[in-house]
């Protein structure tokens, strides 16, 4: 999953694609690089992010998205707004990627109206304060458990299973403790029985064991999102699609996948 971020503040990429242009553009590279999924996002969802408004994050994503629907990749929207949701479907989006996991009034509503795949994501707090002291007795059992309630939410309310993708959510409302506690246990995930999506492209958790700014923490990514997929991730969402791709091919071939 190739990152598209048209906001001015995300925390790697913000403000390189916010221009229409820009943003479309960097798509189709991304594409061309090897990903299989492209997520808009119009929102940034960083540590002490400041809020969009619906009609903000409205005219940011969907001149791409429209301009990006002949593409042969599905298109994923990052959104937790309804508001949004609705009118990325309605342009085209095969996915929504919820960081709320569809915990808005009415989210749930659009997606039953709808056959997109949906991903839902654990968080702990808001992007504006999650950072801030986060807190479990147990990240994996807390972690798992919220993700099957909120499976269990989308099943009864009508959304198929197979419709369904989690996201543990790594760096909302975690320190960078919990977080490799997370990826040393990722298969733990799979016992959902739905496919799992991992974020770790460049976060700060990978910062802090390198050292590295933001900008230089490409081998770390990598590297992660390979361990990832090692345990057990069926989806991978990057900033660095080439590089990721490259290296999961290697792997691959050494494990006798794809010879």
């Amino acid at each position: 999953m190739g990152i598209v971020n048209v906001t001015p503040d995300s925390f790697s990429d913000g403000g390189k694609h916010l221009s229409h242009q820009a943003a479309i553009a960097h798509a189709h590279r991304l594409v061309e690089e090897g990903a299989d999924i492209l997520d808009i996002g119009g929102e940034s969802t960083r540590p002490g992010a400041a809020l969009v408004s619906e009609q903000e994050e409205l005219d940011r994503v969907l001149p791409v998205i429209e301009a990006l629907r002949e593409t042969h990749v599905p298109i994923s929207i990052d959104t937790y707004k309804p508001a949004v949701m609705r009118a990325a479907l309605a342009a085209g989006v095969s996915m929504v990627n919820d960081i709320n996991a569809l915990q808005e009034s009415e989210a749930l509503a659009v997606l039953v109206q709808s056959d997109a795949a949906v991903c839902l994501m654990h968080k702990q707090g808001t992007p504006q304060n999650m950072q801030q002291a986060p807190n479990y007795v147990d990240v994996m059992d807390e972690v798992t458990t919220f993700l099957r309630l909120r499976l269990q939410a989308c099943v009864e309310a009508g959304i198929a299973l197979d419709r369904l993708v989690i996201d543990p959510g790594f760096g909302f409302g975690k320190t960078a403790m919990h977080n490799f506690d997370m990826l040393r246990g990722l298969a733990q995930f799979q016992q959902l029985g739905v496919p799992v999506l991992v974020g770790l492209s460049r976060k700060s958790m990978l910062g802090k064991i390198t050292g590295r700014e933001v900008e230089h923490r490409q081998a770390a990514s990598v590297a992660a999102a390979l361990i990832a997929v090692q345990r057990g991730a069926n989806i991978v969402r990057v900033h660095d699609v080439r590089e990721t791709v490259d290296v999961i091919k290697v792997w691959q071939a050494v494990d006798d996948t794809i010879l």
